[in-house]
């Protein structure tokens, strides 16, 4: 099969489409003899399964999307004009990381503001929970001395009860990460588990599954998680099989080995017997570039044979993750304490530099390192700075500026990494495998979480798409840009009752302008919200209107109904 048959096999799939096929439009809807909670009229309905627009209003009562059609006899509490607007559902994050960012500060809103309605955390390998007695400890004191906030929880139930109580302004997932498994049994030793030890991991995501979590993820770029062979990686997979969900992989490399990183994490999937998710799939480095037309057809011939295959993608050049990721894995056996003694090793200085400056130049220059946050007692002069320009005006060698970022943050300092290709980046923001992403936390423009330059992608993902790649570039149409943001994304975490905009469905749901939707946050000036996307429906209730926040806090926890 060629390329050009095989997407149009794989836009045709009916995996990639979540919940129940929607009925004939327009309408009228049969449940409006009562008034409606809210009702939006006039608008351009996109659905989220790809299906071309179409007029309607849409009706919601009880949390629930009840009447989609011609509705000129309806009344509601509230009534939204939303003519020359796109009713569509609310975008679903299905690679998120406000996993502990909603203790910080619950009304941090530069998700909803792009309208986002639910969020999928866990993700990278690393989630909340589980957690050992040390973790839990030193968790409590980090965000005790950074936010002044009690984190304090060691089960599921605990945790999920917590979140609720501090309120949820759109609805939270979680997959359980393996990394945290692995950190809870084998702490951050670079060794396999023995029988014994690998029941325990075993035991520790099936109690994480019986709780809710919406699949298992993998970060192979990050201790301990990288000391993990593919053997334990589908062990810990091994219990999602009968869920339809997914094993969702940050590759093991991103650059010059991401062809033989995806095929092991295919062949994870495949032996578990789950669904795969390649996370944040890139080609970092410009020699490697290339090689993204042929992760993408990895992608397409897997889908086709088996397991259901996606990934997911926000749509800019830049990655975001720690300063130390730069550094080898060996470096990282044993912890952030053993990792800080060696960067300071004399011993180890020329094997480290050895390695970093190997990365560095795959990435170009240390320029392609921007400063997105330090802490403790690192120097805040270089937040918002590119690396190398930042240590030649400050008399610094690059390398050992950044063990000096890394030493006073205590392994706290953040990077953005300007590394892909625009042309690559439009070709994963349009295939239909891939599904858009934030691959961040929820900010706010004011308070705790408005510190440092981080990735503008926390403010700017979803709208981004709508501007530049449907609007400006015409890289895919506006039903298909949907599709990628709601049904797809929800299909991947078992999320039947989210995703489209039908009636029964859960009213989750975003209206925007199609001519003026657009994100406006920058690289340098990223604590910025997008413009044109005026309401914001989570549950029923809005949390948007007229592009202000509400005040209201309707989100609840999403579990998989194939849990």
């Amino acid at each position: 099969m060629g390329p050009f048959h095989r997407r149009d096999f794989l836009r045709a799939g009916a995996w990639l489409i979540a919940g129940a096929a929607v009925g004939r439009w327009p309408r009228v809807g049969v449940a409006t003899r009562a008034p409606l909670d809210l009702l939006l009229r006039g608008g351009r309905v996109v659905d989220g399964t790809g299906r071309t627009a179409f007029r309607a209003d849409v009706g919601v009562r009880g949390g629930r999307i009840v009447a989609v059609g011609v509705l000129p006899d309806a009344s509601a509490a509230t009534l939204l004009d939303v003519s020359g607007h796109v009713v569509a559902p609310g975008f679903v994050d299905v690679h998120g990381h406000t996993d502990l960012g909603i203790f910080v500060d619950p009304a941090a809103d530069s998700k909803v503001r792009q309208g986002v309605t639910t969020e999928v955390v866990g993700q990278d390998g690393s989630s909340v929970l589980p957690v050992s007695d040390g973790m839990r400890e030193a968790r409590r004191k980090r965000y005790r001395e950074r936010y002044g906030v009690e984190i304090d929880f060691g089960g599921w139930e605990e945790f999920l009860r917590a979140l609720t109580d501090a309120g949820l302004l759109a609805n939270f997932a979680t997959m359980v990460g393996s990394g945290t498994v692995r950190e809870v049994v084998l702490g951050e030793a670079d060794r396999a588990p023995d029988e014994e030890e690998l029941a325990s991991m075993i035991r520790l995501v099936e109690s994480a599954r019986e709780a809710g979590a919406a699949g298992v993820s993998s970060g192979l770029e990050y201790t301990p998680n990288a000391y993990a062979d593919p053997d334990e990686l589908v062990a810990l997979a091994r219990p999602f099989a009968d869920t339809g969900l997914a094993y969702a992989s940050h590759l093991r490399n991103e650059a010059d080995s991401v062809e033989e990183a995806l095929a092991e994490a295919v062949a994870v999937a495949r032996r578990a017997g789950v669904a795969f998710q390649a996370s944040h799939l890139k080609a970092q480095g410009r020699r490697n570039w290339p090689k993204a037309a042929r992760l993408l057809e990895t992608l397409e011939r897997t889908a086709e044979v088996g397991p259901p295959a996606r990934f997911d993608r926000y749509p800019y050049t830049a990655y975001s993750t720690g300063l130390g990721s730069l550094f080898p894995a060996w470096a990282k056996e044993d912890g952030d304490e053993a990792f800080l003694d060696r960067l300071q090793d004399p011993s180890l200085a020329a094997d480290l530099r050895a390695a970093v400056e190997e990365k560095i130049e795959m990435m170009g220059d240390w320029d392609a390192i921007q400063i997105a946050s330090v802490e403790g007692d690192a120097p805040e002069d270089a937040i918002g700075e590119r690396l190398g320009t930042w240590a030649v005006t400050t008399g610094r060698d690059p390398y050992a500026a950044a063990v000096e970022l890394l030493v006073a943050s205590g392994n706290h300092a953040s990077i953005v990494g300007h590394g892909m290709s625009e042309e690559n980046t439009r070709r994963f923001v349009a295939h239909p495998l891939g599904a858009i992403c934030s691959d961040a936390g929820a900010r706010r423009s004011i308070g705790p979480l408005s510190e440092g330059t981080p990735h503008p992608r926390a403010y700017g993902s979803f709208p981004r798409v709508l501007g530049r790649y449907v609007r400006e570039e015409e890289a895919l149409s506006l039903e298909e840009a949907v599709r990628k943001m709601t049904s797809l994304p929800a299909s991947v975490v078992g999320l039947a009752d989210r995703g489209t905009v039908a009636e029964g469905k859960a009213a989750d749901i975003v209206v925007f302008d199609p001519a003026g939707a657009l994100d406006t946050a920058t690289f340098e000036d990223p604590h910025r919200y997008p413009e044109g996307i005026p309401h914001v429906v989570v549950n029923g209730t809005l949390v948007i209107r007229d592009g202000e926040p509400t005040g209201a806090f309707p989100g609840r926890i999403a579990t998989p109904t194939a849990s």
